[in-house]
């Protein structure tokens, strides 16, 4: 089969991701370009061992220069305040984190296509999702009705440099301290101390304002019965969680909520 028919339904997500690591959808289109005349002249380097749009990515990615970062083609002064930021981190980093967050590729998928290990892929989404935290310095609420893990998760926010306006045990409580605190990110349980939903004291701070959702929950399948009510986007941790898994859902709820809020 050629290989055309084989990316032609990738591409598009190829030019999305290559926007986001060069900054510019005309920059991104070149590298893209690029990709798919070497892809012609080297049809070896298509990878047969993996799935054919990991394969493009992995092309990609040998196509694309260590050096990007400084490209000349990136265009600052239209790229939004949360793609400067993205731009700053090593690009190694970069693709890791786009390919994790933004194309949804596994870690041992992003392995794969950068060609490195599971271990240096988690390695580089805890840096990327530390160093964007950083830079994305935020208000949060978490609501928590169990005091070791509202400590746990207090810390580990704090750690990333955002700033807890408070720490609450059931919905009411919930719904007074984020109209006083205006917080701009919420860690919140799904089953909370007096009966009440973390989802249903969300969605009344949320309304329609739509303000960015990590829940932690030890019953997920909860969560999922709710599709109707659930804010969005929705970044879903079982307990027990792991710290560097939080670390990277509060710095993706971040990324995309900023960056959605850039281009509107």
């Amino acid at each position: 089969m050629p290989i055309s028919n084989e990316i032609g339904q990738s591409l598009p997500y190829l030019r999305r991701f290559s926007c986001a690591l060069n900054g510019s959808q005309e920059s991104g289109d070149a590298y893209v370009a690029a990709t798919l005349e070497y892809l012609i002249a080297e049809p070896r380097a298509f990878r047969r061992d993996i799935p054919p749009r990991m394969a493009l990515y992995h092309a990609f990615l040998k196509v694309w220069p260590a050096t990007c970062r400084d490209d000349p083609d990136y265009d600052a002064a239209l790229a939004s305040a949360v793609d400067r930021k993205l731009a700053a981190l090593s690009p190694q980093t970069r693709q890791a984190f786009l390919l994790h967050t933004v194309e949804s590729f596994s870690v041992a998928e992003v392995a794969a296509i950068m060609d490195v290990g599971r271990g240096r892929v988690n390695s580089l989404l805890a840096r990327g999702a530390g160093d964007l935290a950083r830079e994305l310095a935020a208000r949060v609420m978490i609501i928590e009705d169990e005091p070791i893990v509202a400590m746990d998760l207090e810390h580990i926010v704090e750690d990333l440099g955002h700033q807890v306006v408070g720490v609450v045990r059931t919905r009411r409580q919930a719904v007074a301290l984020a109209a006083e605190r205006e917080p701009e990110l919420i860690v919140a349980d799904i089953q909370l101390a007096d009966g009440s939903s973390g989802i249903d004291a969300v969605n009344e701070i949320v309304g329609k304002k739509g303000k960015p959702v990590v829940f932690v929950t030890e019953h997920p399948g909860i969560f999922l019965g709710s599709a109707g009510n659930r804010p969005e986007p929705v970044f879903l941790l079982s307990k027990p969680f792991n710290a560097d898994t939080v670390r990277s859902a509060v710095s993706q709820a971040l990324f995309f909520d900023r960056r959605a809020r850039a281009a509107a």
